[in-house]
């Protein structure tokens, strides 16, 4: 990210493709101070940005937690968050939605694989307890809880919270690939960190089966799954 002393974001205009041209003129024009923008890709979804580079053919935007390297191509323009009008949420038809909307807009990921994982992990159960301590909804380990300030785990907020911001930290750490976020969300990253693929425990292996189908069945998935506001 390129940011003078002034802190002005700069975007190089180098190599930029057509689609990004109006963008970079109307950011040129409104020289705002610093502050989180919106990147609004061809598909019409969002993703909340803090900055932004130009790679050639590709672009790399700068989030808080991480980054996030997409085709040129795919980018429509930047809305300045000032400017932007947030869009009306249509709530799922599943336990809790209210609550999955919230925690989904406000850390980028769809609703719908937020359902779709607790669907899988404890049917919507907020008491579930597994065999190996992950309980609630979202089915946390105690050190998860704990890594993500959760103080009771079985309450239905605190939990979804606190899925939803460890599977926008995996989704990060893998690129946005679903099936090694999953992956990495039943086995843990460390268990999941040696292979370069899905790894070959059976268990893992029908969990994403699971957790996918669910999603693209139920949600209408999209590839963008960083791609959200």
């Amino acid at each position: 990210m390129r940011v003078e002393r002034d802190n002005l974001i700069r975007f190089p205009f180098g190599r930029a493709t057509r689609a990004l041209g109006a963008a970079i003129v109307l950011l040129a024009v409104l020289a705002p101070v610093a502050r989180a923008d919106y990147a609004v890709l061809q598909s019409g979804q969002r993703i909340h940005i803090t900055g932004y580079e130009s790679l050639g053919a590709t672009i790399l935007l700068t989030m808080q937690g991480g980054t996030l390297e997409i085709p040129a191509d795919s980018l429509l323009r930047i809305d300045p968050e000032d400017t932007f009008s947030p869009v009306k949420v249509k709530l799922l038809d599943v336990p809790f939605a209210t609550f999955l909307a919230d925690y989904a807009r406000s850390h980028g990921i769809p609703a719908g694989l937020l359902a779709s994982v607790i669907a899988v992990e404890s049917n919507f159960n907020p008491n579930a307890v597994s065999v190996k301590s992950a309980s609630g909804l979202m089915q946390l380990m105690p050190q998860t809880a704990t890594h993500f300030g959760v103080t009771n785990i079985f309450d239905p907020r605190q939990n979804i919270d606190a899925g939803a911001r460890y599977l926008k930290e995996l989704l990060l750490r893998y690129n946005g690939d679903l099936m090694m976020t999953l992956a990495a969300y039943n086995a843990g990253p460390d268990r999941i960190g040696q292979f370069r693929t899905l790894p070959p425990y059976r268990e893992t292996r029908d969990y994403v089966r699971r957790v996918t189908d669910k999603f693209k069945k139920n949600f209408k998935s999209s590839d963008q799954i960083l791609a959200l506001e």
